[in-house]
C-alpha cells in the first residue's frame, strides 16, 4: 500500500470516527417556562402563534425544546406557587402572559430570564431601567397601554356622544393599572366624562361591578384588561349586552367572542414576536441587553352583531377607519 493511499484512509477513518460522535452528542433540549393567569383555553390560539413561530425559528418540541406550560385559571394567588415550579424545573427562559404573571416571575427569580409577551408599562411597573436597555433579567414586549387608554374613551365617546358617565373596570393589583387609570382621567377632563372606577380581584366580583355600574348610571364600560377578566370575557360580554351598555376592550379576542368593540396591538402578532425574544436568548444573549419592543401598529375591531344586540348604531366615520369589523 502506498503512504498516500494510508494517509487517505486513515483520514477518512479519522473523520468518519468524529462524525460519529458528533452524531451521538445529545442535543441540548431548552426548557421554556410558560406562565399565565387564565385559562389553558383562553391562551390556546397565542400559545399556538409562539410555537409556530418558535418552529420556524427551527426549534422542534419533544426534540431541541419542551414548553412547561402552568395557568393559574383566574386564581391569581396561584401564581407565585404555579412560577416557583418553574423555577425548581430549572427552565431556561420564562414567557409570561401578562403584567401580574411578569410580576410573580420576578418575585421568584433575579436569574432566570423573563420575556413579557405584552405588558402595558414595563417601565412604569418597574420591571425594566428603561426601554432601550432593560438591564436585569426582563425584557420583551410593550403594549403601551397607558398612552392609548384615552383614545379607547374617545371611541367611545365617539359611539356614544352624549356619553357623560363610563365605568371603568380593573385589577388594582396588576402592573400597569395605576398608570391606565391615570391616561383615562386625563382623557375624561378633556371630554367631560364622569368616571366610576370598579375593582376586580375575582372572577366573582364580575357580576357585582356590573351590578355597581348599574347603580350608578353607567352609560358605556372601558374594560383596562387583565388575566380575571379574558379568563371570564365571555362572562364579561354577556353581562355588557344584558345591561344594553356598549363596552370596549384593550384586545381583540373580546370582540371575537361577542363584545362590541376592541383597541389595542394584535396579541398574536406579540407573541410570534416573543418567540425571537426567547430565540435570542437561548443563543446566549443576555435579556437586559435586548430593547423592550414597541408596538407599531393598533388595531380597531367592531362587531356589528354586538351593536345590534344593544340597540346601537355606529357611526360611519367610526366604522370606515375600523381595521377588522364583524358583520
Amino acid at each position: 500500500m502506498s503512504k498516500a493511499i494510508f494517509i487517505w484512509l486513515l483520514a477518512t477513518v479519522l473523520l468518519a470516527t468524529a462524525s460519529l460522535a458528533e452524531a451521538q452528542q445529545p442535543t441540548k433540549v431548552s426548557r421554556i417556562g410558560y406562565l399565565a393567569g387564565t385559562v389553558p383555553d383562553a391562551q390556546r390560539p397565542r400559545i399556538e402563534a409562539f410555537r409556530q413561530a418558535l418552529r420556524e425559528l427551527g426549534y422542534v418540541e419533544g426534540k431541541n425544546v419542551v414548553i412547561e406550560s402552568r395557568y393559574a385559571e383566574g386564581k391569581l394567588d396561584r401564581r407565585r406557587a404555579l412560577v416557583t415550579d418553574l423555577v425548581r424545573l430549572k427552565v431556561d427562559v420564562i414567557l409570561t402572559a401578562g403584567p401580574g404573571d411578569t410580576l410573580a416571575a420576578k418575585g421568584a427569580t433575579n436569574t432566570i430570564p423573563i420575556v413579557m409577551a405584552q405588558d402595558p408599562d414595563p417601565v412604569g411597573s418597574g420591571f425594566v431601567a428603561s426601554l432601550a436597555r432593560p438591564g436585569g433579567n426582563i425584557t420583551g414586549l410593550s403594549t403601551l397601554a397607558p398612552e392609548i387608554s384615552g383614545k379607547r374613551l374617545e371611541l367611545l365617546k365617539e359611539i356614544v356622544p352624549r356619553l357623560f358617565r363610563v365605568a371603568v373596570f380593573g385589577t388594582s393589583t396588576n402592573p400597569g393599572t395605576t398608570q391606565m387609570l391615570r391616561e383615562t382621567e386625563l382623557a375624561a377632563g378633556a371630554f367631560g366624562v364622569k368616571l366610576q372606577y370598579l375593582d376586580v380581584l375575582d372572577p366573582k366580583d364580575i357580576e357585582t361591578v356590573f351590578h355597581a355600574a348599574s347603580k350608578g348610571r353607567a352609560e358605556a364600560v372601558l374594560v383596562l384588561g387583565g388575566a380575571v377578566f379574558f379568563s371570564q370575557r365571555t362572562q364579561v360580554i354577556e353581562l355588557a349586552v344584558k345591561n344594553r351598555l356598549p363596552a370596549i376592550y384593550n384586545d381583540p379576542d373580546y370582540v371575537e367572542a361577542g363584545g362590541l368593540m376592541s383597541y389595542g396591538v394584535s396579541q398574536l402578532n406579540l407573541y410570534r414576536r416573543a418567540a425571537t425574544y426567547v430565540d435570542k436568548i437561548l443563543k446566549g444573549t443576555k435579556p437586559g441587553d435586548i430593547p423592550v419592543e414597541q408596538p407599531m401598529k393598533f388595531e380597531l375591531v367592531i362587531n356589528l352583531k354586538a351593536a345590534k344586540q344593544i340597540g346601537l348604531t355606529i357611526p360611519p366615520n367610526v366604522l370606515v377607519r375600523a381595521d377588522k369589523v364583524i358583520r
